[in-house]
């Protein structure tokens, strides 16, 4: 039993080393607020590695060589297709559900067709190549209930195409431009990993009972469903889209900010002096409004980025900029969280195979604020 004292409290477990991780390091090489996957600095990814390299990455351990790419490409590609009962049941979950529900349940229903659905919830090999066919089919479940829901056939996964440009293509039947589809390749990579955040602890702490990967799977889902930890994408925009024009832009964040409103898209618990992935992803906002031909929406976003950094210290975070990101990529609002998802189950997974190669069932303790020991009378003697 553990002789640790009970007496320390830290609402919301904040500060709390509950794990330790080869993964991800968000304190930077000097300890400044910077991220890193397996010791690579997030800015020497972001443009230079793919999505796939970055998986590869945090699956495997390393950045692939030529040979490992090519052999996990194919994989990944041959992996896509979903099992057609997964198909027919995404066209008809009612079209009123949270699309994170349907996500929920997608991963869920995955797990009984993976042919290694049976193996030990500790066998490293087998959760590998779980996770290899759940980065390659989330994609295709969240694409194939965008165009279902909408009333348009499915479009299935192209071979010939990479993990970026082909969920678009799902999504929208052609196939986008390199511009288009480098800014979204490179929201997939800063979207894919960040320690031990909400999601990722449901997902630890459900394996570490010995449950398999999907549950763990399911349970970081769910837990990212939740408005305190995912969906900030989504609000950042309502706020944006709320603005309506540049000329606004100044007096509504004045306006906003003396009524004491949230403006969501700035701050974060872990980075306090910036979000290094709001700065790269702001790069490709420019470069995707600048092939656009419309730069309406940066206008918009630059006085409120000043003006709340300036006034409340608080810089933007990768939600900021990636809401701006999705809407010039013409993703519908409801669905940026599931992206987020697709991309975070490379970390998600990355998490769970090393709590279960290394595990410990996760049993913290609970500080007693209730009434003191007392007795129990009977029923006819109590008031």
């Amino acid at each position: 039993m553990s002789t640790a004292s009970v007496d320390q409290y830290y609402p919301g477990l904040e500060g709390v080393i509950a794990s330790e991780t080869a993964i991800a390091n968000i304190d930077g090489k000097h300890g400044d607020g910077g991220l890193e996957y397996r010791g690579y600095q997030i800015e020497d990814l972001a443009g230079k590695v793919s999505y796939e390299e970055t998986a590869f990455l945090l699956l495997h351990g390393d950045l692939p060589n030529r040979g490992q790419l090519k052999d996990f490409l194919s994989r990944l590609r041959a992996m896509r297709a979903i099992p057609e009962p997964l198909l027919s049941l995404l066209g008809t979950i009612p079209k009123s559900n949270h699309p994170m529900d349907v996500l929920r349940t997608s991963a869920s229903v995955l797990a009984h067709f993976d042919p290694d659905v049976n193996a030990p919830p500790t066998d490293h090999a087998a959760n590998v190549r779980k996770a290899e066919r759940l980065v390659a089919q989330l994609p295709t479940a969240i694409a194939s209930r965008e165009r279902l829901e909408a009333g348009l056939s499915v479009i299935s996964p192209r071979a010939d195409l990479d993990h970026s440009a082909n969920f678009l293509n799902m999504v929208h039947g052609e196939v986008p431009s390199e511009t288009m589809r480098e800014a979204f390749d490179v929201s997939l990579v800063l979207y894919t990993e960040h320690e031990l955040n909400a999601s990722t602890f449901a997902g630890r702490v459900t394996v570490s009972t010995l449950s398999d990967i999907y549950s763990g799977v399911v349970a970081a889902i769910g837990t990212l469903k939740g408005p305190l930890h995912g969906g900030a994408n989504e609000e950042a925009w309502k706020l944006v889209e709320s603005v309506g024009s540049p000329e606004n832009a100044e007096k509504w964040i004045q306006d906003a900010l003396g009524r004491k409103e949230r403006i969501m898209g700035f701050g974060h618990r872990v980075y306090k002096t910036g979000d290094p992935r709001a700065r790269i992803l702001k790069e490709y906002c420019a470069k995707l409004a600048s092939e656009l031909g419309d730069d309406r929406w940066e206008r918009v976003a630059e006085p409120i980025e000043r003006v709340v950094t300036e006034t409340k210290q608080l810089p933007p975070n990768v939600d900021w900029p990636c809401a701006r990101l999705y809407h010039y990529l013409n993703l519908k609002l409801d669905i940026y969280t599931p992206i987020f998802a697709m991309a975070r189950v490379a970390g998600w997974a990355a998490h769970i195979i090393e709590q279960l190669d290394h595990n410990r069932l996760m049993r913290p303790r609970a500080r007693y604020v209730g009434p003191p020991t007392r007795a129990v009378t009977l029923i006819d003697d109590r008031k």
